[in-house]
């Protein structure tokens, strides 16, 4: 139910260092409804240019990474499969897969059970140890000092957002 946070954090294409960000403010004149949103947005935002800085010399990106991730999880999926785990399109997932590829992580393979479909599978530069090591490590080193009851809330707050985003955008 997440996957929208994801999309969001992924979906830009801007790398460039990030300016001092502004406190947000505790104006009791300021609508409270957008704080969180804004604070939300600053914090991908920093995740995407950490963790990007971080896996740089692994040869991953925050949107490579996720992909990779995700096919450990579901090795031997299709791209549509994937995709669908991602909740992302297909043509971006596709971009993601080719950059994949093309540095050793993913390879495509012609599914033995269905000849018209392409199986994707990790390779072992994809299973490397390295690269798990540093997403758990990061995972572990972000939660630091939160307290799980905390994270149990801001999750159900979070899913709660993401399921307002999805009646919004309901035709």
């Amino acid at each position: 139910m997440l996957s929208w946070l994801t999309i969001t954090a992924t979906a830009s294409q801007d790398h460039r260092p990030m300016a001092q960000d502004s406190p947000i403010p505790d104006d009791p004149d300021t609508p409270r409804d957008g704080v969180l949103l804004d604070r939300l947005l600053l914090v991908m935002r920093r995740l995407r240019h950490s963790y990007d800085r971080h896996a740089r010399d692994l040869g991953l990106t925050l949107s490579r990474a996720r992909a990779l991730a995700t096919l450990a999880r579901h090795d031997g999926a299709t791209q549509a499969e994937l995709a669908q785990h991602l909740a992302i399109e297909a043509p971006t997932l596709k971009r993601q897969i080719d950059a994949l590829v093309a540095d050793g992580f993913v390879e495509r393979r012609a599914d033995p059970h269905d000849a018209r479909k392409t199986a994707l599978m990790l390779t072992a530069r994809g299973r490397d140890s390295a690269i798990i090591d540093f997403t758990n490590r990061l995972r572990r080193d972000l939660l630091e000092g939160v307290d799980p009851a905390d994270q149990a809330q801001a999750t159900a707050v979070l899913e709660r957002i993401a399921q307002n985003i999805e009646r919004i955008d309901r035709p």
